[in-house]
């Protein structure tokens, strides 16, 4: 390591990194690039360089080349997907992680990345309320981990359910034609790594439906299972959402975790973006029923101000899973095995890394109330949005706004709500969000995602909303098609 060239280049690199911050409003937050812009000949060299470059090349060649296609999840005018937050905290415990280099696959590889983490998942345990049961204790068998994304732990929970379920069918583990038969159950309205998860795992998949305020019900659940029990197949999973991707609804955790536990299925709660407002006592309620879940999950890198990835996940008996996952090769043994938690168990990948350190600079260096006023600030912004909305008679709110997220659209034709998103992101651009469809409706998503928006902001993407609604209406009569009013 040269740490002359670190101090120089890196006091360097902090200086890009804090302008790019500062001029963010200066940029656009979609990208202006087509596919194989970079990739085409002549762009870039065909090979590595032989000899070492100078580090203001390399920047003028990020400004030249990599930020034209850059999409600028933290821009205060991007309001599409959810929040990707990030922080100076965040920023500089990542640059520590990179430092110290460590894969923590065991605690005897690097006791501190696994002793932190068991800390910060207990502080944050503890902060949204989770049942003791949950939380890292000497005598408990429950505990929290730090997976990359929700995507993962939702495999890892389909995983350890369907390995548990195997086991009490057959201890012999032989389990013939047994696996086709297993069905696991989830929300038509749950995340798409639901039915990749059952995929990757070899497993059937039930999309339940929703009722009017696109909640899941215990009594549908109850009725799946009864059904598929008829029919020979062996009901095991059951992933309940808290704040669905198109309109941020919530399943009824109590009714299906009572369901869940009658029936013996193993129920795991994906809570990705709203489960960060759990860290505000008056959003606790969001999550009345989780003491009848098995895993629990939600990410910080949405909307607590920790940058990607840091996915956390809690398991109510994390020997039930270490029990899924148990491979255990003689070079990564260790004198205390028996005594500490090796989170290689607890996972799909073998290494990882030292990722309590963004949580533990986080709370330390901005504290709990800074983490909760900027959730509360992006709902009262979205809040304003709504009001605005339902201000003006030619929309329609879809759903109920509780977080950061408002659905809306314009009460006429789905093909004109899409023309009207296409004018927002292809042609006027000072504004980036996406659409989303629900029973056969199509509607645009607005999600508060910057910690730099302000109401200001809010007013100019309605503002740019309203104009490019009057675009597309003008199109449309320049082209002879007609003007409707209708409700789709």
């Amino acid at each position: 390591m040269d740490s002359a060239a670190l101090n120089r280049d890196g006091k360097d690199m902090l200086e890009y990194i804090a302008k790019f911050w500062d001029t963010l409003r200066e940029r656009k937050p979609l990208h202006s690039v087509t596919p194989g812009y970079l990739t085409a000949p002549g762009v870039l060299p065909d090979r590595p360089p032989d000899e070492p470059e100078e580090l203001k090349d390399v920047l003028a060649d990020i400004d030249k080349y990599i930020m034209p296609g850059m999409t600028q999840w933290n821009h205060p005018h991007f309001f599409a997907y959810f929040p990707s937050s990030c922080s100076y905290p965040s920023i500089v415990a990542d640059m520590l992680c990179s430092a110290v280099a460590c894969i923590g696959f065991t605690w005897n590889s690097s006791p501190a990345c696994t002793e932190l983490e068991i800390v910060m998942m207990n502080w944050l345990g503890r902060l949204i309320q989770l049942p003791e049961v949950f939380l890292n204790t000497p005598t408990g068998r429950g505990g929290g981990i730090i997976q990359g994304t929700a995507s993962e732990a939702t495999l890892v929970a389909l995983l350890a359910a369907r390995s548990k379920k195997l086991d009490q069918i057959d201890p012999k583990k032989e389990f013939l034609g047994l696996i086709d038969k297993l069905v696991c159950y989830t929300s038509e309205l749950a995340h798409s790594s639901v039915e990749r998860a059952s995929l990757i795992a070899h497993v059937k998949i039930k999309q339940l439906p929703t009722d009017s305020s696109y909640s899941v019900r215990g009594e549908v659940l109850q009725q799946a299972i009864n059904e598929d029990r008829r029919n020979g197949l062996i009901p095991f999973y059951m992933v309940a959402t808290i704040g669905t991707t198109s309109v941020c609804s919530y399943d009824n955790l109590k009714e299906l975790g009572e369901v869940c536990a009658k029936e013996n299925l193993w129920l795991h709660i994906d809570a990705a973006y709203a489960g960060n407002s759990i860290i505000c006592p008056e959003y606790r309620y969001l999550i009345d029923g989780v003491e009848l879940a098995d895993s629990y999950n939600f990410n910080p890198h949405k909307w607590m101000m920790t940058n990607f990835d840091c996915s956390a996940m809690w398991f109510k008996d994390c020997h039930l899973v270490a029990n899924a996952f148990n491979v255990d090769p003689l070079y990564l043994q260790h004198k205390h095995d028996n005594e500490v938690i090796d989170f290689r168990h607890l996972q799909i990948p073998l290494g990882r890394r030292f990722r309590s350190l963004k949580l533990w600079f986080g709370f330390r260096l901005l504290g709990v109330k800074a983490l909760q006023e900027n959730i509360r600030t992006q709902i009262a912004l979205a809040k304003e949005f709504e009001k605005m909305v339902r201000g003006d008679r030619q929309y329609e709110i879809i759903g109920e706004v509780t977080m950061g997220l408002v659905c809306f659209r314009l009460k006429d034709t789905n093909a004109m709500n899409e023309a009207l998103v296409k004018e927002i992101n292809d042609v006027d651009r000072r504004i980036h969000l996406v659409p989303g469809e629900v029973d056969g409706t199509y509607f645009l998503r607005m999600a508060i995602a910057s910690t730099k928006t302000t109401v200001e902001d809010v007013v100019f993407g309605w503002k740019v909303i309203q104009e490019c609604v009057q675009n597309v209406k003008n199109n449309n009569l320049a082209n002879g098609k007609p003007i409707t009013n209708g409700v789709h």
